[in-house]
């Protein structure tokens, strides 16, 4: 059986988010601690590839993967 893939699109405000508060924001963590935990553990990817930096900047483009669930970053539209 296929793990169903979900997934997020999240719109930049600025240049960048933290990875642990991009965790938070789109509502997979409680808070930046637990996204920091999230990210130690190993457990997330960062286009296709293992993070383990917490406050890893996330820019437009790129995607995050936590769980079978993929964050698509876009920038804003301004």
């Amino acid at each position: 059986m296929a793990e169903h893939d979900s997934g997020i699109d999240f719109e930049l405000e600025g240049d960048y988010v933290e990875l642990n508060q991009l965790l938070k924001l789109v509502g997979l963590v409680d808070s930046g601690g637990a996204g920091k935990a999230l990210v130690a553990s190993g457990e997330v990817e960062v286009d296709g590839a293992v993070e383990l930096r917490k406050t890893c900047k996330i820019r437009a483009g790129q995607q995050v993967r936590v769980a079978g669930t993929t964050i698509r970053v876009a920038g804003s539209a301004a």
